[in-house]
């Protein structure tokens, strides 16, 4: 079992190097403590044998316990120290060189060529995948951490290479010599090649009709195959979401999340991290197309699971990821639900503490002052992805940063749409509480002439329709209405009370209550 290779145990001169060293000491790439050894030959060893239980454990437990002990401020042993221990496997240094590299991007700060080489190693590993034989079946987490990791050194280079300013003459001369390192076509063509090529859109479909069993299976092939390009390819969907959503195409973003049904459980809700990023940037990309409605019910869902079930996550390396993401989606929930007041989609408990944490600013948000606009700035600001600029610099004096010139753009993009609707929270205050009210009447109420009240009226059902991801017109407002001879007659929609929530809470704190009292010894 793997509590067999936890390694506490293991022999290692490694904790004396660095104790004699202190913290100054040299780190060598060619020194690979006995623990490490123990570990390499028996990852190698699962990896042959398909022991998908094992290569969890170890990817998950072991590598985060070495990590934490050997190599908390270092890099791990180079792949070329390690590839005796593992008979020099091509695929397997592969797979350990992204271990490393993920390590490397978690713990310390990659220079430039580091960052190069990360994506030469993706890139060959992919290759393998897509051109190559693999015979291997591995951990769901550790493909999604795969197509993950990919999608973060992306973002993170263009990060980097943005900031022009403070470059060396080296650092310049690697970047345009590199030019083809993490471009942005080479990363969308990896990621659409390992969907094509996995034929994942056929196996869902096919499983819609009953012919595969992809999902029931979690991706994994129990007939002695592999799972690593389907699984990959399912996982580069979401990947390719991602990246879009980086960019500003939502659009197309969500068209690469069209074949997976994320109403229903499905491989990606097997990989907690995979099913936050996937909820959160299909609601990110929604709320940028106004489709608010359906951003809210994602969000609800997602984080009433994560309010119900984080507490089984605390030992995971991702527990802080999740934890951060978790607040993220309150501030977006915040403010899908200010921009359109949908609470009837929202579960109690989830309604509960969205008060409690974003309550007053909510409030504040209803008026639309320079107040509510810098609030809504703020929410924006913490909550969205880091936006990047694909482009290669220019490299012609002066030298200059940009790295914060899509995420400028999208705020400004977002708030316009804020501003826009400033007038209609006036209106749907009116239609809230009339049931007919005459085009004169209201247009006196909000001090405007009655062709301007006209195009405010168009606006709001503008504002409060968009084209749903069919093509077809989908309604975000509480209320809706029509005019028919200079006269105003608004359908407010019904909300179906739930008493079901309720009846369960109270059930709960009455055993608790009942559990407290048999714990009472009576005197």
């Amino acid at each position: 079992m793997a509590t067999t290779y936890d390694f506490e145990d293991a022999p290692t001169n490694y904790d004396d190097v660095q104790r004699q060293g202190g913290q100054d000491a040299v780190y060598d790439p060619n020194f690979v403590p006995d623990s490490v050894k123990s570990f390499v030959v028996h990852m190698y060893r699962h990896i042959r044998e398909k022991n998908v239980y094992e290569i969890h454990q170890m990817c998950e437990t072991s590598f985060q316990t070495l990590s934490e002990r050997l190599f908390k401020d270092t890099p791990w042993p180079s792949v070329e120290a390690i590839a005796p221990y593992v008979d020099n496997d091509h695929v397997f240094c592969l797979l350990y060189r992204e271990m490393w590299f993920r390590h490397l991007y978690a713990r310390l700060s990659p220079t430039l060529k580091q960052r190069i080489d990360s994506y030469d190693n993706y890139c060959s590993l992919f290759q393998v995948v897509l051109h190559g034989v693999v015979n291997m079946q591995l951990p769901n987490q550790w493909l999604w951490d795969m197509v993950d990791e990919f999608v973060y050194q992306f973002q993170s280079f263009c990060q980097y290479r943005a900031k022009m300013k403070n470059k060396t003459e080296q650092e310049i001369a690697l970047l345009k010599q590199n030019d083809k390192a993490w471009n942005v076509y080479g990363v969308l063509n990896f990621l659409q090649a390992l969907v094509e090529k996995s034929t994942i859109i056929h196996i869902l479909e096919q499983e819609k009709e009953g012919l595969e069993q992809f999902t029931a299976t979690d991706g994994y092939d129990y007939s002695g195959g592999s799972n690593v390009l389907k699984v990959l390819g399912y996982f580069s969907m979401v990947g390719l979401l991602r990246v879009h959503c980086l960019l500003g195409d939502y659009h197309t973003g969500l068209k690469w999340l069209q074949p997976i049904d994320i109403t229903q459980q499905g491989v990606y809700t097997s990989v907690i991290g995979c099913h936050i990023a996937t909820i959160y940037h299909y609601g990110f990309a929604n709320l940028m197309l106004r489709r608010y409605v359906d951003a809210v019910r994602e969000f609800n869902k997602i984080l009433l699971y994560i309010y119900k079930t984080k507490q089984y996550h605390q030992k995971s390396p991702q527990y802080e990821q999740l934890l951060k993401k978790n607040e993220q989606m309150y501030a977006l929930l915040a403010v899908c639900l200010s921009l359109c007041p949908q609470t009837k989609l929202v579960d109690e408990s989830v309604n509960s503490q969205l008060r409690e944490k974003y309550g007053e600013k909510m409030m504040r948000m209803q008026r639309y002052d320079d107040e509510a606009f810098g609030i809504y700035d703020e929410l924006f600001s913490y909550a969205c992805p880091k936006f990047i600029t694909p482009s290669a610099p220019s490299f012609e004096e002066p030298l200059v940063n940009y790295n914060q010139d899509a995420y400028r753009l999208q705020l400004k993009m977002f708030l316009y749409e804020v501003k826009q609707q400033q007038l209609l929270a006036g209106v749907r205050t009116f239609l809230k509480v009339y049931s007919s009210i005459s085009l004169a009447k209201l247009s006196n109420y909000m001090e405007v002439d009655e062709p301007t009240l006209r195009t405010i009226l168009l606006t709001f059902k503008h504002k409060t329709h968009s084209v749903g991801s069919d093509g077809k017109i989908i309604s975000n407002a509480d209320i809706d209405f029509y005019i028919n001879n200079d006269m105003i007659y608004v359908v407010e929609s019904k909300p179906a009370k739930r008493y079901g929530d309720f009846f369960l809470r109270q059930i709960a704190k009455l055993e608790g209550v009942i559990n407290d009292m048999d714990r009472i010894k009576l005197e």
